[in-house]
Parts: structure tokens; sequence; C-alpha cells
């Protein structure tokens, strides 16, 4: 395949953890790249992978539409997108400030219908494309331990099918990733004791799923919650 035939891929979040392993496993399997991330580090991952790299927050328009830019910019198109982002405000239910709400909002319902607006546009004369949202094994059984980020992503959850169902017939896909506990993160040893895998999963492991979703392989695949928790959630 010629170089400039390559898919290209939109990641925010796209400078550590799963974000980073996301980045190269789409690599390996030819994607030109366009990475973000608040500190930097998606960008030195871009330089690596010899992509297009910001600095820049999912959580700021003008930083999502700076990202979009550069990689139409770069490359004249985009074919997929990963929404990541980080960890919103936690604390008890009810001391959670307005401001903790509104920043876990604009983290993780916001910076996915606002990337659909920059870029299902060029989704649609292309053709072609593909999501997936990075949430949680939590959005559709709660945990106190993280309620802003359980009500958001289960609003992303809701979005994801929204937007499928608008434009499965435009060949534009979307779906939604729930990883369990990963490594990204560093677990206490007794957490693995509660996955029925007995182990936390790996940033590979999201990523492989990541990059088969966005795959043709996944061709008939669109507004699916899909869980990657080593079978920790109880519902069926």
């Amino acid at each position: 395949m010629a170089e400039n035939e390559k898919p290209v891929a939109v990641i925010t979040g796209g400078g550590r953890g799963m974000g980073a392993a996301i980045a190269r496993e789409l690599a390996e399997r030819g994607y030109r790249l366009a990475l973000m991330s608040p500190s930097g580090s998606a960008a030195e991952l871009a330089d690596e992978l010899g992509g297009v790299g910001l600095k820049g927050s999912a959580q700021n328009l003008a930083d999502l539409e700076a990202l979009v830019d550069a990689a139409v910019s770069r490359y004249g198109r985009i074919d997929a997108v990963v929404n990541h982002t980080g960890h919103p405000p936690k604390g008890d239910l009810l001391d959670i400030t307005d401001e903790g709400w509104v920043l876990g909002n604009e983290m993780m319902v916001l910076n996915v219908v606002r990337m659909a607006r920059l870029v299902t546009p060029l989704m649609l004369r292309q053709g072609k494309g593909a999501w997936v949202n990075i949430t949680t094994f939590a959005a559709f059984e709660p945990s106190l331990k993280f309620p802003v980020s359980c009500a958001y992503r289960a609003a992303v959850g809701a979005y994801t099918k929204l937007y499928a169902d608008r434009y499965a017939a435009d060949n534009i896909r979307m779906n939604a990733l729930l990883p369990g506990y990963i490594d990204s993160l560093d677990h206490k040893p007794e957490t693995a004791d509660a996955v029925p895998m007995k182990r936390v999963g790996t940033v590979e492991e999201i990523a492989r799923t990541a990059a088969f979703l966005l795959s043709d392989d996944a061709g008939y695949i669109t507004g699916q919650n899909i869980r990657v928790d080593g079978g920790i959630t109880r519902h069926v």
C-alpha cells in the first residue's frame, strides 16, 4: 500500500497508558497517526512513530479543532478516531462540586460530541469511518468509587448507540470499549482476586481490541459497548 493510501487515526489521550498502546498497535498495522495529550507525551510518541502530535486537552474545543486540522493538513483524511481521556474527579457522591461534574461532562461526553461534529463531515465525504470510545467496565454497573466517571461514561455509551444508528447507513461505525482493571494503573494485589481471570488486563489487550473494532474485520459491528474486563461485570 502506498504511503498516501494508508489509513489515518486520530487519538486523544494518546501519549500514555491505553492511548499510547493503541497508537503503537495502529502504527504497526499501517495507520498514520495524529496524537494529542495534555502532558506533551503524545507529541513525543508521535515523533517516534512518524506521526503528528500536539499538546492539548480533549476537554478543550480549540485543542480538538487543532488536532483535527493538523491531521487533515498532514494527511488529507481521517479514517479512525479513538476518544480516550484521563480520569475525572472522585469523591463521596454529594461532596463532588458542580465544577467537578462540569469537568467530567467536558472530559467524557462533550469531547466525543465535539469530535463527532468535527470529523463526521470528513468521513461522509470519504464514504467510510470508524470510532472507538474508551469508557469503563463500570459504566453499566455503577460504583460509588467512581461516581462522575460512571455517570458520564454511561452517557457516552448511549451517545455511541445514537451516533451508530444515525450514521450506520453511511458506512460510519461507532463502538465503545469498556476496559476493566488494566495495568495502565497501579492496582493493589487483591484487585485481581475480584476478576474471574484472576489477573488485571494489559494495555496491549485493550489496544488489540480497539484495533479490531476500527478494522474492516469488525465491519458489521456498530453501536456496541464491548467489555474487555476479564469477566468482572456480572450482567449478561
